[in-house]
């Protein structure tokens, strides 16, 4: 059955649809596209290509697909080059539209060449992957990274539509479903305590029965955040509070290197760290950061890293993160589970001893 929900940003507003294939709603919006004159182009990757061959030819027809490498590394300047070029040759003027077919990487990196190209075209997101389907493919934050952090280049620029095909999690990697296990566990941590407590007493699991119902509550989340702080402008609250356990995880990537950790992998250890860092600073009870714990190792994900990293080349790459004002780091922290709030008075010691708890050297 296909439903749907709306994001409502005005005349940014967008539909979120949501079922089991949906090549045929996106195939019907295309032809009438192409119909009322539009020039469309498309972008995956390698692996979604490989392995969802016949899904992508029966939606895109004719459409020009260009496929990149999948993996972080993608997630560059060269890599928005090779698109932005792609559309040049492909002749989209002002009037096309983007068609991203993929995880947070190609997410992110083909909503930022939509967001460049001619200042600006349509584009409509199609995610792949757990993670892309709870999370990155709902709000209009699109980027790269750079050398010295993540998503360090970007701009918020809101698709035209969303089409979560929850089939295409069938041939999703079991690593790859796990790493997107992490973005449900921070909705539920950040504002859904109940969502919390289903996750503790029965695991989400690839093909389970709860799985949809959750996908879509997770993005009914996220797209009240957004319509309420679509800019992150919010001193308190607001969007800011999506990048739970974000602030550790983005540096784990970037100091690990990229791909080492998927996203969710180093999601996943930012939770642990910020819940002890919100015991450390009184708000939450250590029992709570032994359940959290618990509900991040059921779902196959890590709660330490996997081999030290150096503690200078992690703080080093906090203090870029974009959530830094006039060079205060703002920590995103757990007043109990299910209750986020953005935290200013962090210490760079507390921070780092957060980071020892979890592996950090």
């Amino acid at each position: 059955m296909v439903e749907s929900l709306r994001v409502e940003l005005g005349a940014r507003s967008y539909p979120i649809t949501f079922g089991p294939d949906l090549s045929a709603d996106l195939r019907a919006e295309l032809v009438r596209r192409q119909a009322a004159g539009q020039r469309l182009a498309a972008v995956t990757d390698r692996q979604v290509a490989t392995a969802q061959a016949a899904w992508l030819a029966s939606v895109l027809g004719q459409v020009p697909t260009l496929v990149l490498e999948p993996g972080e590394e993608t997630k560059s300047l060269s890599g928005l080059g090779r698109i932005l070029d792609f559309m040049a040759a492909e002749n989209l003027d002002r009037a096309g539209a983007l068609v991203v077919i993929g995880g947070g990487v190609i997410g992110d990196l083909g909503g930022f060449a939509a967001a460049s190209y001619l200042r600006g075209i349509d584009y409509l997101q199609v995610p792949t992957t757990l993670l892309s389907m709870v999370d990155s493919s709902v709000g209009g934050k699109t980027g790269i990274n750079l050398k010295a952090g993540k998503n360090l280049a970007g701009a918020f620029h809101q698709p035209r539509g969303v089409y979560v095909a929850t089939d295409l999690l069938a041939t999703l990697p079991p690593r790859e479903f796990a790493a997107g296990m992490a973005e449900v566990i921070k909705y539920g941590l950040l504002g859904d305590a109940g969502l919390f407590t289903d996750l503790e007493k029965t695991p989400l699991v690839p093909g389970g029965p709860a799985l949809a119902a959750v996908m879509r509550r997770c993005c009914a989340v996220k797209a009240g955040v957004v319509a309420a702080d679509e800019f992150e402008r919010a001193r308190q609250g607001g969007r800011a509070l999506l990048n739970l356990g974000h602030t550790f995880g983005h540096a784990i990537e970037q100091v690990a290197g990229y791909g080492v950790y998927l996203h969710g992998e180093a999601v996943a250890i930012g939770l642990c760290a910020a819940a002890r860092l919100s015991r450390d600073l009184g708000l939450l009870p250590a029992a709570d950061v032994a359940r959290i714990d618990r509900v991040v190792a059921a779902h196959q994900l890590p709660v330490r890293l996997r081999f030290p990293l150096p503690l200078p080349a992690l703080q080093a790459a906090m203090g870029r993160d974009k959530k830094v004002r006039a060079g205060v780091a703002r920590f995103i922290v757990l007043n109990a589970l299910g209750a986020a709030a953005i935290h200013e008075g962090v210490t760079p010691a507390a921070a780092a001893a957060a980071f020892r708890e979890v592996g950090a050297a």
